[in-house]
């Protein structure tokens, strides 16, 4: 289906391309920053990879589909300053979904109450060791939304169909510290670059929707 298509009949068709709430898929089947780099080993010991998830929140705008991004805070510790979907790592009893709705509140006020989820995408596997949840839901329009200054430095929107057009995707790479070159995509969206994990889970929704492995 078309991303211009409307955001009712968008709403149906991506329900129907998630994985259920319940669904349990081994880390093996998720994508991840070595997918790009092969060479990249798996740091000595990890073993267990930690669980995180991440709100997709696709809001439906009278004119379509935009997906609502942060951009983090400056100050943060780990990956200051870049683009995110809202989300963070799973409290002790808690699932995926209810992570997803949680951080999105923490971090930049959503009202669980705006919020309708409707499943999950491919899960994402971080070279920090962490194993991320894409949580989908749709959000209403009638947001109203307030960053936490510790947390996020700015919230934006980009339209569905510019994320979900292979197009817009570079394959970019930076040289480590040890000398290695890391490989990751990229967007560019007026002023902002989304790029690194939540660019790799964006393009996974891609290919899970549209079916398209892009080159």
């Amino acid at each position: 289906m078309s991303p211009a298509a409307s955001p009712e009949d968008l709403r149906e068709w991506i329900s129907q391309h998630l994985d259920p709430f319940d669904s349990e898929l081994p880390a093996t089947a998720a994508r991840s920053d070595f997918d790009l780099n092969p060479e990249m080993r798996v740091p000595e010991g990890e073993t267990v990879l930690r669980p995180a998830a991440v709100l997709v929140p696709l809001v439906e705008r009278p004119e379509g589909l935009s997906v609502l991004l942060t951009r983090r805070s400056d100050s943060l510790r780990s990956h200051s300053g870049q683009v995110a979907f809202p989300g963070g790592r799973l409290d002790p009893g808690e699932t995926a979904p209810q992570a997803a709705l949680r951080e999105a509140e923490e971090e930049i006020g959503l009202d669980r109450s705006k919020v309708s989820l409707v499943g999950l995408s491919t899960p994402y596997r971080t070279g920090t060791g962490f194993l991320v949840t894409p949580v989908v839901g749709f959000v209403r329009p009638d947001l109203v939304l307030t960053p936490n200054p510790d947390e996020v430095a700015d919230i934006f929107e980009t339209p569905f169909g510019f994320l979900m057009d292979p197009a817009n995707y570079e394959r970019r790479f930076y040289d480590m510290p040890d000398g290695q070159r890391r490989h990751f995509y990229a967007m560019s969206w007026e002023n902002q670059l989304i790029w690194g994990a939540t660019a790799g889970m964006l393009r996974a929704l891609y290919d899970r929707l549209y079916g398209a492995a892009m080159a």
